[in-house]
């Protein structure tokens, strides 16, 4: 599961919330991350980049090797014709 809050802000600037919900039935194990992040999309030539980084807390686990916090990044691109 994937809830997702996304804010626009002015010149192309952007809030963002994207942590992304793991649950495991058949082992009865769950991975809750919580984030808050940001970002920007701009155009350079005839593409549009995206970057965007999110650093995200885990706000509820069960199981061994879950992660407490990670960061969240990247960088897409949409080629231009």
């Amino acid at each position: 599961m994937q809830p997702f809050i996304i804010h626009n802000l002015e010149d192309g600037w952007y809030l963002r919330s994207t942590g992304i919900w793991t649950y495991d039935l058949k082992n009865d194990t769950h991975y809750i991350p919580l984030g808050l992040g940001g970002g920007k999309v701009w155009k350079s030539g005839r593409n549009i980049l995206n970057a965007f980084i999110e650093p995200q807390w885990t706000v509820d686990h069960k199981g061994a090797g879950r992660p407490k916090f990670t960061l969240f990044a990247g960088l897409n691109v949409t080629f231009g014709k």
